[in-house]
């Protein structure tokens, strides 16, 4: 099932994505919320005639560095011994469509296209084998980075917690498995990455299992799982698209910050 959080008429709901041709979505306006027992109302919608918000609003986002090897390479370093983590905060989530705003404060921002795990339930210390009873669904995200800015500071939070630096979307994927799929990013219809999720150096997973050994992940957290190589600058007016085979695509454009 794809389960798209969206406003009409000023309203904000839950609903399931049906069809296949972009021109014909839509949406079964969903009776209560996705992280329990619900029913789909019956009622429909064109998704052609609401808007699309980020697909959850997470308490937190727990991004991983370097997962990938050809990324970590392309960034001058080896694969860490264990994961990297940090986090992106609620302000930094924009939806499918909402823009990318430039900050003042670095001259080289670049996307990074993820696969991103969305939690179902509470849970912490997590067993691996259980891992997967977790997760609601998969969505994609581009975690946007000031890169000048993370050569600099030796914490990350500048760097990749500013506003609108965190677009997830289109909607979360629920029958999926992540372990093959195809990854790409766009910029003006022009490919900059293009891996697979079997190139991760841990799985989803592992790092389920790293994180809940810390802290308690709760419904609607969200995961980053690293990004492939390729990784590069954006500039205003720019249009970057990330697709992950069985999920969907996240278009957003980047302006000026006003």
């Amino acid at each position: 099932m794809r389960i798209a959080r969206f406003s009409i008429d000023g309203n904000v709901a839950f609903g399931a994505v049906e069809g296949d041709s972009p021109d014909s979505l839509v949406l079964d306006i969903i009776k209560g919320i996705p992280f329990a027992d619900f029913e789909l109302s019956g009622t429909k919608v064109p998704v052609a005639k609401v808007r699309l918000l980020p697909p959850v609003l997470p308490n937190k986002v727990v991004a991983i560095g370097r997962n990938y090897a050809e990324h970590a390479k392309e960034m001058g370093g080896a694969v860490p011994d264990v994961p990297v983590t940090f986090f992106k905060p609620s302000t930094s989530v924009i939806g499918p469509g909402d823009p990318i705003a430039y900050p003042s404060f670095t001259e080289e921002l670049h996307h990074e296209a993820e696969l991103a795990v969305v939690i179902g339930r509470m849970c912490r210390e997590v067993p691996r084998e259980r891992a997967r009873d977790v997760i609601l669904g998969y969505t994609c995200a581009n975690d946007v980075t000031a890169r000048d800015v993370q050569r600099r500071e030796d914490q990350w939070a500048r760097a990749k917690g500013f506003d609108s630096s965190c677009p997830l979307g289109p909607w979360i994927e629920t029958d999926v498995e992540p372990d093959d799929l195809t990854i790409q990013c766009t910029v003006n219809g022009i490919q900059r990455q293009l891996g697979r999720t079997s190139d991760m150096v841990r799985p989803v997973e592992d790092l389920i299992v790293h994180i809940t050994e810390a802290m308690t992940l709760l419904p609607g957290d969200v995961i980053l799982t690293g990004t492939p190589a390729g990784v590069g600058p954006l500039t205003v007016g720019d249009e970057v698209a990330v697709s992950i085979e069985g999920i969907g695509t996240l278009t957003n454009k980047v302006i000026k910050r006003g």
